[in-house]
C-alpha cells in the first residue's frame, strides 16, 4: 500500500515539474538575536504560474536558501489564482491594483508590445503568460507590496463572458454595444 501511494506520489512531482514553471523574486538575509549571538535565516519570495492564465505567489523562510525558495514555491502553488487572458496573450481591459502603499495601474497592448512593467510585476507577467501589458508601479517599492497589488488587480479583471453572465445576456450583446446604438438612432430618426 505504500509503495502505490509513493508510486503516486512521484508520479505527481513528475507532471507538476513541467507544468508550472517558477521565478524567484527576491531573497532576503533575516536575522534573529538570541542569547548567544545572531541566528541566520533566509526570506525568499517566489512567483509560479502555468503560463495560460494561472499565477499565484509565495514567501518562505528556513535556515538555508533552497529550502526557503521550496516553502516558498508550494505555498504558491497553493495560493494560485485565474485570471482572463484576450487571446492568451494581454488584459481584456486597463485595471487598477492596490495592496497597503503599493499601487499599479495595468493596461491592455496591442501586439508587439512587449511586457512593459518593473521587477516583481513582470515576473508575475511572464508567469501568467501575458505577451503584451503596459504597465506602472507608483507608491511602494516594496516587492511583497508590488506583488499583491498586482495580483489585486489581476482579480478584478473580467472577461466579456463573466460580464455577460453576470447581466444575464449574451457574449455578442456586450461587445457590440456600440455599434448597436448609431443603428438604433439612425432608424429612430428616419
Amino acid at each position: 500500500m505504500a509503495e502505490r501511494e509513493n508510486r503516486r506520489g512521484n508520479r505527481r512531482d513528475r507532471d507538476e515539474a513541467p507544468e508550472f514553471a517558477d521565478r524567484l523574486v527576491a531573497i532576503n538575509r533575516v536575522s534573529k538575536t538570541v542569547k548567544g549571538g545572531k541566528r541566520f535565516g533566509f526570506a525568499a519570495l517566489v512567483v509560479v504560474g502555468d503560463q495560460k492564465g494561472r499565477v499565484g505567489f509565495g514567501k518562505g523562510k528556513a535556515k538555508e536558501v533552497p529550502e526557503a525558495i521550496r516553502k516558498a514555491t508550494e505555498q504558491a502553488k497553493r495560493q494560485m489564482i485565474r485570471v482572463p487572458l484576450r487571446e492568451g496573450r494581454t488584459l481584456h481591459h486597463d485595471v487598477e491594483g492596490r495592496h497597503g502603499a503599493g499601487k499599479v495601474i495595468m493596461r491592455t497592448a496591442p501586439e508587439g508590445t512587449g511586457i512593459i512593467a518593473g521587477g516583481p510585476m513582470r515576473a508575475v507577467f511572464e508567469m501568467l503568460g501575458v505577451k503584451d501589458v503596459v504597465s506602472k508601479s507608483t507608491g511602494s517599492q516594496n516587492p511583497y507590496n508590488m506583488i499583491r497589488a498586482t495580483l489585486d488587480g489581476l482579480n478584478k479583471e473580467s472577461s466579456p463572458r463573466q460580464v455577460a453572465a453576470r447581466r444575464g445576456k449574451k457574449v455578442a450583446d456586450i461587445l457590440n454595444k456600440g455599434d448597436t446604438k448609431p443603428a438604433a438612432a439612425e432608424t429612430a430618426e428616419a
